[in-house]
C-alpha cells in the first residue's frame, strides 16, 4: 500500500535493529521502516515505548482502531513542522473570518455531492434530478444566507440526508440507508460509510501533519477536546470523491457482497477480515489515482489533492488568497 502499513491481525509490534517487526502466531513479518509514512493498526496490537521512541524519530504516524473498526486514537509524533506566526494567524482567521471559511467547506461538500449525483442521472438514473436541482437552486443560497455556525450545519445535514436519500435509486436493495447510524454501524452501508470516513478522516491527520497547520484550530467543527477538528473539516469535501466512489464501485460491482463480507449482530453490523482487505485495497487505489490538476499543468493523486487543501487554508490564513476547497468538476 505504498507508504501506509495495514495490520489487520492479532500479534506484537516491535523495533527489530532499524526496521518494524510484526509477529503473529510464532512467526515475524518485516516490514522496512523508510517510506513507511502511516500505520494502521486494525486488531489488538501489543507495542512498546522503544518502538514509539523508533517511530517518532521517523515521524511515523500510528493509527489505533477499536473493535467495531471505529477510530480510536493516533500516536502523533512530536510536530515535525512548528511555526508560531501561522498559529497567530490560524487562531485570528478563526476569531474573524471563521464563516468565511466554513462556508467555502460546506459550498465545496454541496458541489462534489451534486457532481456524484449528476454522473447517475447521465447514466438514466433520472430520480435523482430533484436532489440536483435542490443543490443548485436552494441550497448554495441557504449556505450563503446562513449567519451562525449552527445554521450551516443544519443546510451541511441536509445536503448529506438528501444524498443518502438517493442510495435507494442506484445502490442494490440489501445497501440501501435507511438512516444515518455510526456508533456502531446497523446495516452493511453504513459499516461501509463509517469505515471508509474513518480511514479518509486519519489519512487528512497524516496530510495535516506535515504541514505548519495546527490540528486543534478548526473552522466547520467546534474546535474540541480529544479530536483533531481540523481533519474533520479538510476531509469533507473529499469525502463523495474518494469515500463514496469507492463504496459505489464495490457494491455495484459485487466485489463486497452482504453474505460474504459482513458479520451481522443483533444491534451492529461490521465488515469482516475479507471485506477490510478488500475495502482498503479499493480504498488505497482511489487514493492513487491520477487526475490532471488544471492550475499545476501536470498530474497528481487524490493523496497529494488533500496536501494542496491545506496549503490552500494557509495561503488563505497567511496571504488572504481565495480558499476554494477541491472539486471534482474542474479538478483544483
Amino acid at each position: 500500500m505504498g507508504s501506509t502499513r495495514y495490520i489487520m491481525s492479532q500479534g506484537e509490534l516491535t523495533r527489530k535493529d532499524n526496521s518494524l517487526c510484526f509477529r503473529r502466531d510464532g512467526k515475524n513479518v518485516y516490514i522496512p521502516i523508510e517510506n513507511t509514512k502511516e500505520i494502521y493498526c486494525l486488531n489488538e496490537v501489543s507495542i512498546n515505548t522503544k518502538l514509539l521512541d523508533f517511530l517518532a524519530s521517523n515521524h511515523v504516524v500510528i493509527h489505533f482502531f477499536n473493535y467495531y473498526g471505529g477510530y480510536s486514537g493516533t500516536y502523533y509524533p512530536r510536530e515535525q513542522y512548528c511555526s508560531g506566526k501561522l498559529l497567530i494567524k490560524q487562531v485570528y482567521a478563526y476569531e474573524n473570518r471563521r464563516m468565511e471559511i466554513a462556508k467555502a467547506i460546506v459550498h465545496g461538500i454541496g458541489e462534489n455531492i451534486y457532481e456524484i449525483l449528476y454522473h447517475y442521472y447521465k447514466h438514466d438514473k433520472k430520480e435523482v434530478k430533484t436532489t440536483t436541482d435542490w443543490i443548485r437552486k436552494e441550497f448554495h443560497k441557504n449556505v450563503d444566507l446562513s449567519e451562525k455556525i449552527t445554521e450551516l450545519m443544519s443546510v451541511e445535514g441536509e445536503v448529506w440526508a438528501r444524498f443518502y436519500a438517493n442510495f435507494k435509486y442506484f445502490l442494490p436493495e440489501d445497501f440501501v440507508m435507511n438512516k444515518r447510524v455510526k456508533r456502531p454501524p446497523d446495516n452493511p452501508i453504513n459499516a461501509l460509510v463509517s469505515f471508509g470516513n474513518t480511514l479518509l478522516y486519519t489519512k487528512t491527520i497524516s496530510a495535516i501533519y506535515r504541514t505548519h497547520l495546527d490540528q486543534r484550530i478548526s473552522f466547520l467543527h467546534e474546535p474540541s477536546e480529544g479530536r483533531f477538528s481540523l481533519s474533520l473539516d479538510l476531509c469533507e469535501v473529499f469525502k463523495p470523491v474518494i469515500v463514496y466512489r469507492t463504496i459505489f464501485e464495490l457494491v455495484n460491482n459485487r466485489r463486497l457482497q452482504v453474505e460474504k463480507h459482513f458479520d451481522r449482530k443483533v444491534n451492529y453490523c461490521l465488515l469482516n477480515e475479507e471485506g477490510r482487505k478488500l475495502f482498503i485495497e479499493a480504498f488505497e487505489q482511489r487514493l492513487e489515482s491520477v487526475f490532471y490538476h488544471e492550475r499545476l499543468k501536470r498530474k497528481i493523486t487524490y493523496r497529494t489533492a488533500i496536501k494542496l487543501d491545506c496549503y490552500k487554508l494557509i495561503k488563505f490564513i497567511l496571504e488572504e488568497k481565495p480558499f476554494i476547497p477541491f472539486s471534482i468538476k474542474t479538478n483544483i
